[in-house]
């Protein structure tokens, strides 16, 4: 399964990105009028699971700057197609990264406009229960937790606001409640060694808990019209469909149409 999308471009950024999801993503910050980003989801991954220990796969809340910044490697990983025959690749890669991570780092920090609070909820295993055929994958997604070295194998951003930037905003809860009773998942992504495994309901759910500890009463996440794979995950996490995203917005903003989905959270 293809995964969800990453974080929003600064406005000097001229590139585009494509995401490789399965929830369809969300970028955190808006383009600027003078730079557009294409997104597209990508069909449910070939690439067969390896066999891991899943008791093994720790789904936490971003505990180090370390662990933020595998976080963000792993979302250029997955949002982003390069052409291995391009010169520099690698430097392009790392600073794509560190803009991701240092837009993850202002939510987080509660400096970004309009987001009340936000957490980075990680999924991580231990290095040692990957195989040599994903040393990409640990190479760029590597942290040390202080005990042993891990690595981020799946991520989302869980975001309290009135909405996101370029998305169509949720109506519940409505009047005064709204700034404290809803929050938007983005961002989702799993590695695609690790599809099949569980790891995004498992992130999903881990994010339902951290909502009810902030009072959040109505979840929302966003996903393409065609999406399937993602569809159907949020529809086992019980999300429902709420509202369309107009034709118009889509081609206006170069992308796929999609689609709003809201989950009522228990308050007790």
């Amino acid at each position: 399964m293809a995964f969800l999308c990453s974080s929003l471009p600064s406005s000097s950024c001229s590139i585009a990105i494509f995401s490789d999801s399965n929830t369809d993503g969300f970028r955190s910050s808006p383009p600027s009028s003078s730079c557009r980003f294409r997104l597209r989801p990508i069909s449910a991954s070939n690439i067969c699971a390896p066999a891991i220990d899943r008791s093994t796969i720790v789904i936490s809340e971003t505990a180090s700057e370390d662990e933020l910044w595998a976080a963000a490697c792993l979302r250029v990983r997955t949002f982003n197609e390069f052409d291995p025959s391009s010169y520099n690749i690698q430097d392009h890669r790392r600073y794509l990264a560190e803009r991701e991570f240092e837009a993850l780092k202002e939510r987080i920090s509660g400096k970004r406009e309009g987001f009340t609070k936000v957490s980075c909820v990680n999924a991580t295993l231990p290095l040692s229960q990957l195989s040599t055929s994903s040393e990409d994958l640990c190479s760029a997604c590597k942290f040390s937790d202080g005990i042993e070295d891990r690595v981020v194998v799946g991520s989302l951003d869980l975001n309290q606001c009135r909405w996101l930037p370029d998305e169509i905003a949720g109506t519940k809860p409505e009047g005064f409640t709204v700034d404290f009773g809803r929050a938007y998942l983005s961002n989702v992504c799993v590695a695609k060694e690790l599809h099949r495994n569980g790891v995004g309901y498992k992130l999903i759910e881990k994010s339902k808990g951290v909502a009810r500890d902030w009072g959040i009463t109505d979840l929302y996440v966003h996903v393409t019209v065609d999406n399937e794979a993602a569809k159907s995950l949020y529809m086992k996490s019980g999300f429902e469909r709420e509202s369309a995203e107009p034709a118009w917005q889509a081609r206006y903003l170069n992308r796929p149409q999609r689609l709003l989905l809201w989950l009522s959270l228990p308050t007790s």
